[in-house]
C-alpha cells in the first residue's frame, strides 16, 4: 500500500487576494419552478437534441421530464421508489433509471416514456456510468450489510442483460470512467477508498485508500491532467489524486454535504455541489495547482446537479418543501478576467 504524498496547502491554495479579485464563476441564467414536486433530488441526465432535462425526484418518487424550451414539466415518470442514477443514451433514445427502493435498473423508451424492461438488482441501486465504446452500463448497488454486499453490475445495453458483477468493499457511491485507459473509478464511501475497475476483465485492479478523509461520495475525472477529484464529507474536503497511483496530490476545504462533482475541461475548473447550499469552484492552473474561486449560494439541500459541457450550463436541483415547490436553477459558467487573459 502506498503512502500518499500531500503537497503543502500553501502551494495549492490560492491567496485570499486572488480569491477576492476573481469574478464569480457562475451567473444564474434562469429558474424553472416545478409545481407539485416535493422532496429532494438525486441525479440528472439530459437529451440535448430533444431539449429535455431528466431529474430523479427521489423525494417525489418520480423522474420529472422538463422541456427546456418551455421551462415546464412535459411528463412525469411515476411508479418509482427512490430513483437515483439516470443515463440517457441518445443513439437508442433510451433512459436508464437505477431505483434504490425497487432494487431495479429500469429502461424507458418512447414518447411519452414507457417501461421497456427491468433488471433486478439489490437495495440502494445508485449511480451509474456509461461505457459508450463497449455498449455497457456500470451500476453501483448493495452494501447495506453482509447479506447484501456492495457490488457493481455491468449491463450489456444491446441485450439489456447483466454480463458481470464486481464485488466491492461496501456500497459504491459515484462512478466515473477513463474510457481510454479502460477503467471505471468507484467511490466506496464507507470503506474510505476508490476502487479501480479494469473494464477489459471487469475485475478490481486497485484499491486506493484515502488518508485522513472519508465519506467520499462524489468524484470527477480529468483525463488530460491525469487527475481524479474526490469530495469527502468527513471532513468537508476536496482531494486531487494522481490517476496512475492514487497518490494524493492536493487537498482543499470545500462545502459540507457534497453530493455531486464535475470537471469543466473548457475552463479547467472543478465544481463541488454542497448540500449546505453552495457551489464551490476551483481553478486548475499549470502544474496541477488548484485555486479556490468565489462560492456561489444556492439553497439548503441543493446537493445534486448536472454540468453540461457543450452548453457551459450547470443545472442545480433545489428540493421542494412545504409551500415551496422544487426548482431547477440554471447557472452559466463563464471565464474570469484572469482566464480570459490566459493566466492558466
Amino acid at each position: 500500500m502506498f503512502k500518499s504524498t500531500v503537497v503543502t496547502a500553501s502551494i495549492f491554495l490560492g491567496s485570499m487576494s486572488t480569491l477576492a479579485q476573481t469574478s464569480s464563476p457562475f451567473t444564474l441564467q434562469r429558474t424553472i419552478e416545478l409545481p407539485g414536486v416535493t422532496g429532494k433530488f438525486d441525479h440528472f441526465a439530459i437529451d440535448l437534441s430533444g431539449h429535455r432535462l431528466f431529474a430523479a425526484a427521489t423525494g417525489n418518487h418520480s423522474v420529472e421530464v422538463i422541456d427546456l424550451a418551455t421551462n415546464k414539466v412535459s411528463e412525469s415518470v411515476t411508479g418509482l421508489g427512490k430513483p437515483h442514477g439516470l443515463v440517457w443514451v441518445a443513439g437508442t433514445q433510451s433512459l436508464y433509471v437505477a431505483d434504490g427502493a425497487l432494487a431495479e435498473l429500469r429502461l424507458y423508451r418512447g414518447t411519452p416514456l414507457k417501461l421497456a424492461g427491468k433488471i433486478k438488482l439489490s437495495d440502494d441501486a445508485d449511480d451509474m456510468v456509461l461505457d459508450e465504446a463497449a455498449h455497457s452500463l456500470y451500476v453501483g448497488h448493495g452494501g447495506a450489510n453482509a447479506a447484501n454486499p456492495g457490488r457493481v453490475v455491468v449491463v450489456d445495453l444491446d441485450t439489456f442483460t447483466s454480463k458481470a458483477e464486481i464485488a466491492a468493499a461496501a456500497h459504491p457511491e459515484a462512478l466515473d470512467i477513463d474510457s481510454k485507459g479502460q477503467r471505471v473509478f468507484a467511490n466506496i464511501a464507507d470503506a474510505g477508498e476508490v476502487a479501480v475497475v479494469d473494464t477489459a476483465t471487469n475485475t478490481i485492479a486497485a484499491h486506493w485508500k484515502l488518508q485522513q478523509a472519508s465519506d467520499n461520495v462524489p468524484m470527477a475525472y480529468d483525463p488530460e491532467d491525469g487527475l481524479l477529484f474526490i469530495a469527502c464529507r468527513m471532513p468537508a474536503t476536496l482531494l486531487a489524486l494522481d490517476d496512475t497511483s492514487g497518490a494524493e496530490l492536493a487537498r482543499l476545504p470545500t462545502g459540507g454535504g457534497a453530493d455531486d462533482l464535475f470537471y469543466d475541461a473548457a475552463l479547467r475548473r472543478v465544481y463541488v455541489i454542497a448540500g449546505v447550499g453552495e457551489i464551490h469552484s476551483y481553478q486548475l492552473e499549470a502544474g496541477r495547482k488548484l485555486d479556490p474561486l468565489p462560492v456561489i449560494a444556492t439553497a439548503p439541500g441543493a446537493k445534486t446537479a448536472l454540468f453540461v459541457p457543450t452548453l457551459s450550463l450547470l443545472y442545480v436541483g433545489v428540493p421542494g418543501a412545504g409551500v415551496h415547490a422544487a426548482q431547477i436553477r440554471i447557472f452559466e459558467a463563464h471565464a474570469s478576467e484572469q482566464s480570459k487573459a490566459g493566466s492558466h
